[in-house]
């Protein structure tokens, strides 16, 4: 008995959901061991200052969490149905199944799930995941899996998005996740400069780095939205058709950048018109931050003699 990619054939391998990914799932315990960290730390803070650091920070990790997760993400266009279809190829057998499609940044999965999962003396629960991503090679996954004489369901969608394929599907998608992708990341280094600027007394870069955060996050919103919004080929399966609609990685990332946006409007609106209540939200002292909100104010050198030589004034008044 042969391995195959490291496997015993003819044994049921484990399966994961679509949603489910190892990177996804490595971000999301990053992020929540952040968070938790700075949820132990939290009772040292005094005062009321406790409450802002918590939704400065719960925020600030959420924004960050939301924009790396997303690129692992398979939730961005999603589409399912249940049909009576074909099961194999060169076979007359038929069965009821779920069939769903969910694109993400850097791939498809598909899902072929039997209502009842139990058929034709066998399990039929299928999750296969296909990449486009730098460096992958779809039509070499697209073999590999007719090698391994999947079921018919998922050859059909998978060879609808083959770059040979004349639907087009593949450089669609393709496309809109490299804009995607790319945007996000540059979003991800804004939200880091707009942490550390937001730590220190110049708050008014910091807002401004986050509203670039989130027009970047929304540039990956249109960028995907316009590519993918190109009329699918149709996708038909036994007597019904699938069809896709923007999933949940979408929406919380549109969300994420009106969130972004409105965060940094709030930072840059309050430096002008308050800004001493600008100060207490991001604990930020008096003596660093008084200069910057009021401007070029005059900086007053006393001599510490002066009091020894009462008629001698030698204050010194310099305008920076």
């Amino acid at each position: 008995m042969t391995l195959w990619n490291g496997q015993l054939p003819f044994y049921p391998q484990p399966r994961h959901a679509p949603g489910f990914s190892v990177p996804l799932l490595i971000v999301i315990l990053v992020f929540l061991a952040l968070a938790t960290s700075f949820l132990l730390i939290l009772p040292g803070i005094r005062g009321h200052s406790r409450w802002f650091w918590l939704v400065r920070v719960l925020l600030s990790l959420f924004i960050g969490a939301e924009i790396v997760a997303v690129h692992f993400s398979a939730q961005w266009s999603v589409g399912g149905m249940n049909t009576n279809t074909s099961y194999k190829a060169f076979s007359a057998a038929r069965v009821s199944a779920h069939i769903g499609l969910h694109v993400g940044l850097e791939g498809i999965n598909i899902t072929l799930t039997g209502t009842p999962v139990q058929q034709l003396n066998e399990t039929i629960d299928y999750n296969e995941h296909f990449n486009w991503r730098l460096g992958e090679n779809y039509a070499e996954q697209y073999s590999e899996a007719l090698e391994k004489g999947l079921p018919d369901p998922v050859l059909y969608l998978a060879e609808k998005f083959t770059p040979s394929s004349p639907c087009g599907l593949y450089r669609q998608y393709r496309l809109a996740g490299h804009y995607g992708s790319a945007t996000l990341w540059a979003a991800f280094c804004f939200w880091l400069l707009s942490n550390v600027l937001l730590s220190m007394p110049v708050p008014l870069y910091g807002g401004l780095a986050l509203l670039t955060t989130g027009a970047f996050t929304l540039f990956s919103i249109f960028a995907f939205a316009s590519i993918s919004s190109v009329p699918l080929c149709p996708l038909r399966l036994g007597s019904s058709m699938l069809t896709t609609h923007y999933g949940a990685a979408f929406w919380v990332t549109l969300a994420t950048g009106v969130l972004c946006l409105l965060l940094g409007g709030a930072v840059v609106s309050l430096h002008y018109s308050r800004p001493r209540a600008l100060r207490t939200f991001l604990d930020l002292s008096v003596k660093d931050y008084g200069s910057q909100a009021k401007g070029n104010l005059p900086l007053i050198l006393s001599n510490p003699l002066h009091k020894h030589f009462g008629a001698l004034d030698l204050t010194t008044s310099t305008n920076l």
